[in-house]
């Protein structure tokens, strides 16, 4: 289950999410990173990231100093988040990413800070994009 549109399901994410973050861990250390805070057996986090492995969304090195695996991310967060996106644009939105980004900022309680840092993203995409390229003016 290689493919490309593979979609992490939501543990998945959050096990990509704690690596993508803190760097390679064990399972134990995700376990204690996970974001919802759910109490899990160990077992069961390690099977997720086992079949991560096999799906190919994670490696796993051997520890040197002990039995534990180290885990890390096959897949860059965006390389899991483009195609996400892309798809919930689409479908949730019509296409047009102005009002994805209008629903996320609306639903947030973003800093002036997070402002600043897409305005300067803004400015850095505008300045890739073609000259012709024009959707619509509002």
């Amino acid at each position: 289950m290689k493919s490309e549109k593979y979609q992490p399901a939501e543990f998945e994410l959050q096990v990509l999410g704690v690596l993508w973050e803190h760097g390679p861990s064990t399972v134990r250390e995700v376990m204690g990173r996970l974001p919802d805070g759910k109490p899990r057996a160990y077992t069961s986090v390690l099977s997720v990231m086992q079949v991560m492995q096999k799906k190919g969304l994670l490696s796993a090195k051997r520890q040197k100093d002990g039995p534990a695996n180290i885990y890390s991310p096959r897949k860059t967060r965006e390389q899991i988040a483009g195609p996400m996106m892309k798809s919930l644009v689409s479908r949730v939105f019509g296409g047009d990413p102005a009002l994805a980004v209008q629903q996320l900022l609306s639903g947030s309680n973003a800093a002036t800070e997070d402002v600043n840092a897409i305005r300067q993203f803004l400015d850095e995409f505008e300045g890739t994009l073609p000259k012709s390229k024009s959707r619509r003016k509002s």
